[in-house]
């Protein structure tokens, strides 16, 4: 098979919106369209196709419009599109060939302009040059709409439905426009950074820097630096001065991550700048003063690290003034599908990979499975799946890892994925030489279609790999 007809094969699911008024150029251009395995949805009124447009009740790669109709217009129908922020390309066909006519349809965002009679393979091509335009505007929508959730660009763009979500979304829109202090608290790797960079976004210190620091991941001697600088002299190695993230986000926000694992010093002076509005390079005796908004977030349960006397009880107070809570991941199970279809997105683009979707059994393991690592390790799961995927679809063996260095722990990992559902679909568990199947297929996939490792890793002989390669469905040894 050479690169065009692979190329065209890519293409034979995507699906057309034909606004046409003459029936008999309709039912060509559907023929036609259909011997491609080309799905035509043809509308004879421009107003209903975009209507039924609108509503999302149409997902097509491609719109072909006539120019000339008597409600409105192929122009007019472009211009509307476009007004409302679609991007699917539209190839316009008319009679005429006036050269004006062709470049005012370019200039109000027609993807191609196309004469009657129709040259139909023409027309082929420029419906597979729209389709993949298509397919590029979505990926770097998702890619871009990855990039401003993560950066806060564009709060909201965060992805969450359900009645937790809801609550810590409405909190931290609420909240963001007072100085007060916030302190979000969640799982590691629940998304308490997103939400401080929300509230900053929403907030009227937006245009001002967001600095963000991770209290753990500093030594104590360092962290003080970085929190407040230090003068040129102030210890070994400051051979200049620095200016501390107080004063690099003066007039904005300073996000201190796991605030709890601050040492008792640090909390000290930590609550003399939330009190004073003032700070002291390391080294100096000169006090500056700040206008800076802090927002801090833990793993850690404080009320506990306070009783405990391993965090202070006025500073807790401090730093509590608006508690937030980011829900658990588990805590929020119809949002997981949603999620994971975004992570499917970003990832398709980022890999160039085209994985549809989820078969019933991945759904049901994502769904059922505990995440203890929240949103991360979702997102680092689909990541690894859409690697791996050597299908249309993300399998749920996919989610399980086979590796030697793993294998003391797999007994256990089992028994935490509730009656392992890689091994069932639905309430129907699968027989043991379809289980078998799989995991042979997993395991020679994992290792590049490499017989002999795979045949060591099984601890069979290669013969009787090869017999039960070919014993299969669709033969692994094609």
């Amino acid at each position: 098979m050479n690169d065009f007809e692979k190329e065209e094969g890519d293409f034979m699911v995507q699906e057309i919106l034909l606004v046409e008024d003459d029936i008999d150029m309709a039912e060509l251009i559907t023929a036609f369209f259909k011997q491609k395995d080309i799905k035509v949805h043809h509308y004879e009124d421009p107003s209903r196709a975009l209507k039924e447009f609108r509503a999302g009740k149409i997902d097509v790669g491609a719109i072909i419009s006539d120019l000339n109709m008597p409600e409105m217009s192929g122009l007019e129908f472009l211009k509307k599109l476009r007004e409302e922020g679609f991007q699917t390309p539209v190839i316009l066909i008319t009679v005429s060939d006036d050269v004006d006519t062709a470049f005012e349809a370019i200039q109000c965002g027609a993807y191609d302009f196309v004469v009657k009679p129709l040259h139909f393979p023409q027309l082929f091509i420029s419906i597979q040059r729209a389709f993949k335009m298509n397919k590029l505007n979505a990926e770097n929508s998702t890619l871009k709409k990855a990039v401003e959730v993560s950066r806060g660009i564009n709060p909201d763009g965060m992805i969450g439905h359900s009645e937790a979500f809801r609550k810590a979304y409405d909190l931290a829109k609420r909240v963001s426009q007072s100085n007060s202090t916030v302190l979000i608290s969640g799982e590691s790797g629940s998304g308490k950074e997103v939400f401080a960079r929300a509230i900053h976004q929403w907030s009227s210190r937006r245009d001002k820097p967001f600095m963000a620091i991770n209290c753990s991941a500093i030594p104590d001697n360092l962290l003080e630096s970085e929190l407040f600088g230090h003068a040129k002299g102030a210890f070994t190695g400051a051979s200049d001065k620095k200016v501390g993230l107080f004063e690099e986000a003066e007039g904005g926000t300073l996000f201190l991550d796991e605030v709890g694992d601050l040492n008792l010093p640090l909390q000290a002076k930590l609550l003399r700048v939330l009190q004073d509005r003032k700070i002291k390079r390391v080294g100096e005796n000169q006090y500056r003063s700040i206008d800076v908004r802090v927002i801090t977030a833990t793993h850690k349960d404080l009320n506990t690290e306070v009783q405990e006397k391993r965090f202070r009880d006025d500073l807790f107070f401090r730093l509590n003034v608006i508690p937030l809570r980011v829900p658990a991941l588990r805590e929020r199970r119809e949002d997981i599908m949603p999620l994971a279809n975004f992570f499917l997105s970003k990832f398709n683009a980022i890999n160039g990979t085209d994985i549809k979707g989820f078969t019933p059994a991945a759904k049901e393991y994502l769904i059922k499975n505990n995440w203890r690592g929240n949103v991360r390790e979702l997102e680092n799961t689909i990541e690894r799946s859409v690697v791996l995927c050597t299908s249309k679809e993300i399998d749920a063996s996919a989610f399980l890892v086979f590796d030697e260095d793993i294998a003391p722990v797999m007994e256990s990992a089992l028994t935490d994925i509730k009656n392992a559902f890689v091994f069932r679909y639905g309430e129907t568990f699968l027989p043991l030489e379809d289980v078998e199947k799989k995991y042979i297929q997993f395991v020679f996939q994992r290792n590049n279609r490499a017989r002999e490792a795979t045949a060591k890793i099984l601890g069979i002989d290669r013969k009787t790999l090869y017999r039960k390669l070919q014993e299969m469905p669709d033969s692994m040894e094609m």
